[in-house]
């Protein structure tokens, strides 16, 4: 890859590295450190390593990565969110029309359980799959 399209695309990776926000759920496991260890193994860059990759020409690779660098940046700001959203009937089912507002109720409170509140939840679970 030449050097100017190197450094731009290695730019876009640390300026979406950096603004990713961090993950609640899984705070042991963060993308930003998952691609920071596939930046720095691969040279800057974010191209998986197999045999297809590999048989690309420079040119080839150099347009492969600025789309990756793309990628990891449309889905930072939020480009499709905006561009194709969700409303009305598609968020609340017939079947069950509180079932979002349960579910991100649910992903929000889960960072902030307590070790006893997460046992009480799956105990919970498990007792209502039973009956």
């Amino acid at each position: 890859m030449s050097g100017a399209l190197r450094h731009l695309a290695a730019r876009q990776y640390q300026r979406a590295l950096g603004e990713w926000p961090r993950d609640a759920l899984r705070p042991d496991c963060q993308l930003q450190d998952v691609l920071s260890k596939r930046l720095q193994k691969n040279n800057g860059s974010l191209l998986p390593n197999n045999s297809a990759f590999n048989k690309l020409t420079g040119k080839a690779k150099e347009e492969a990565e600025i789309k990756q660098a793309n990628a990891l940046m449309s889905l930072l700001e939020n480009r499709y969110k905006n561009k194709y959203r969700i409303t009305g009937e598609l968020l609340k089912p017939k079947s069950n029309p509180k079932y979002y507002t349960d579910l991100v109720k649910e992903l929000e409170e889960a960072p902030n359980r307590t070790f006893f509140g997460r046992i009480a939840k799956r105990l919970g679970g498990i007792i209502r799959f039973q009956t």
